[in-house]
């Protein structure tokens, strides 16, 4: 099923969620390249990545944030975003054995849109824009070997469920998402979520 689809059946958590899913669906209608990071507005994935017994989270210390951090990166043409959050978790934690959670539609997780200042990003500036955000949920060991990834973090680590909110420098970002996703999990039966999808 396209992530078109998967999107039109999710179903909203909150406010927020119901707001941020109509831009994402009308972006997804509407611009062609909604994919491509050279779009204004483009879609991106994060991967909310928690321990067996759901009490902790993997962060990463986001270099351009300055900020404690879930994982995720850009779809640059690529329309399978699990894959990608997936990828992004191994290439910016070394994490390469975590599952994703069986959540509803597309196992999407949760649903954002993300601004994003201007910065300098490898030399050259990035103007303000929007990330179109689709989150999925995971489940890692937490004993497996972590590393850095120099050039966008400097630092991954477990850290519990309220440090992460607490950790972030991000005031939105802590009260709207991080905390709303810590509510989630806590409505979801991960043990029950995992056997359906095996």
């Amino acid at each position: 099923m396209p992530l078109i689809d998967d999107i039109r059946a999710y179903l909203p958590f909150n406010q927020q969620e119901v707001a941020d899913r109509a831009i994402i669906l009308q972006q997804l209608e509407t611009d062609p390249h909604v994919f491509d990071r050279d779009s204004l507005a483009h879609m991106t994935c994060s991967i909310w990545t928690v321990d067996p017994t759901a009490t902790k989270t993997l962060m990463v210390f986001h270099n351009t944030y300055g900020s404690w951090s879930w994982i995720g990166g850009h779809a640059d043409g690529e329309r399978d975003l699990a894959h990608v959050a997936l990828r992004e978790l191994e290439e910016e934690t070394g994490v390469a054995e975590a599952r994703i959670v069986p959540c509803g539609p597309g196992n999407i997780f949760s649903l954002e849109v993300l601004t994003v200042n201007g910065h300098e990003k490898r030399g050259r500036y990035v103007s303000s824009h929007l990330h179109l955000n689709v989150t999925y949920l995971a489940v890692a060991s937490p004993d497996e070997p972590l590393r850095v990834k120099p050039d966008e973090n400097s630092g991954v680590r477990w850290v519990s469920l309220d440090e992460a909110c607490a950790l972030s420098s991000e005031p939105w970002i802590a009260e709207r998402v991080y905390r709303k996703l810590v509510d989630k999990l806590a409505a979801l039966d991960i043990d029950a979520q995992r056997s359906r999808g095996r």
